[in-house]
């Protein structure tokens, strides 16, 4: 089935080709980022599902094709592979991890991949305890800031059934002095979700970090709550 995947997800979205929508999606997208056919995002789901019915499909075709079809950089044909892949999930290994760890090194590029990667791929890797949270270790320091990004946006899926907040909170200090701001967004918004459940374990860690922590950080991990609780964490004036 060699090629064959990459052909048919390609064929698929190249006839649903929308100038309109790929100008109209380009505005989401910093830096130039969006390279794609202006696909729904109905649309992708629906590739996805329809593909994934293919007769003799398997998760090692997908694996096997994955560098070919990332790597040309087409939004939708990315988006469709990981939905594709994500069908598979019950016959994930360490070796599926760690091929789709490998992708940011050559395909992952921007925020909206990285957050598909955090919310519905990577947890299930925790969810089945195929890894541990000290297999993202690594990605806290990686090149690519879009890999690191995906640290915190995976936690966010495990905060229901993690009861240590502090051992999350610690693993992911290093990021609150991160440079980026697609960083800031993904670790703001896991604080804020935190917060959401155990808010004074978490305002604990805001308070250490509210004077020297990228402000975007604060504002998105504050932003649900009142104007009186936001205010204690105004940055204090040299």
């Amino acid at each position: 089935m060699a090629g064959i995947i990459r052909q048919l997800i390609h064929d698929y979205c190249a006839g649903l080709a929308n100038e309109a929508n790929v100008l109209k999606y380009s505005r989401y997208f910093k830096e130039g980022l969006y390279d794609g056919f202006g696909l729904t995002s109905s649309q992708i789901y629906d590739g996805a599902k329809t593909l994934v019915k293919t007769p003799g499909l398997s998760l090692q075709n997908l694996l096997d094709e994955s560098h070919d079809i990332i790597s040309q950089g087409k939004y939708e044909e990315t988006s469709i592979l990981m939905l594709m892949i994500k069908s598979f999930h019950r016959q994930f290994t360490k070796d599926t991890f760690r091929i789709l760890s490998s992708w940011y090194s050559y395909g992952i590029n921007n925020w909206a991949h990285a957050d598909v990667m955090g919310m519905m791929i990577l947890p299930l890797f925790l969810n089945k305890e195929i890894i541990e949270i000290t297999h993202f270790k690594p990605w806290l320091t990686s090149v690519n800031k879009f890999q690191r990004r995906s640290v915190p946006v995976t936690l966010i899926k495990i905060l229901k059934t993690h009861k240590n907040y502090t051992e999350l909170f610690t693993f992911i200090e290093c990021l609150m002095t991160d440079p980026e701001r697609e960083v800031h967004q993904g670790t703001g918004w896991f604080l804020r979700e935190a917060w959401k459940k155990k808010p004074d374990e978490t305002e604990r860690f805001l308070r250490k970090w509210k004077d020297t922590a990228p402000r975007l950080i604060i504002q998105y991990a504050s932003e649900k709550m009142t104007a009186e609780g936001k205010a204690k964490f105004k940055r204090q004036k040299s």
